[in-house]
């Protein structure tokens, strides 16, 4: 199986505008994303967008979080939601105190 590994480094991001912002420009999202939940979901489920070049599946690793999570608890839970609803890739947090 051939993957394609992509990280989502959240470091210094402080609120939901930076997060969309953060994910369009790590994870290279299209122009139409709309960031917002309902548009992170589609696009973290739309097969065409991760698959291709051999690629059979795309892992997300998403670091330095922690923060963003303590400081925006109830963003970060529809966050993970989002992130585990993702049918078109598999998204995984990074664990660590350098993560």
């Amino acid at each position: 199986m051939t993957a394609r590994v992509v990280t989502l480094d959240l470091d210094g991001v402080t609120d939901k505008a930076g997060l969309m912002d953060r994910c369009a420009r790590d994870l290279r999202l299209p122009d139409w994303f709309g960031r917002n939940w309902d548009a992170l979901a589609d696009v973290l489920s739309d097969p065409g967008l991760w698959s291709g070049d051999g690629v059979e599946e795309t892992v997300v690793v998403v670091r330095h979080w922690d923060r963003y999570a303590e400081t925006r608890p109830d963003d970060w839970a529809t966050a993970r939601e989002v992130f585990a609803e993702a049918s078109a890739l598999t998204v995984a947090l990074a664990l660590g105190g350098s993560s």
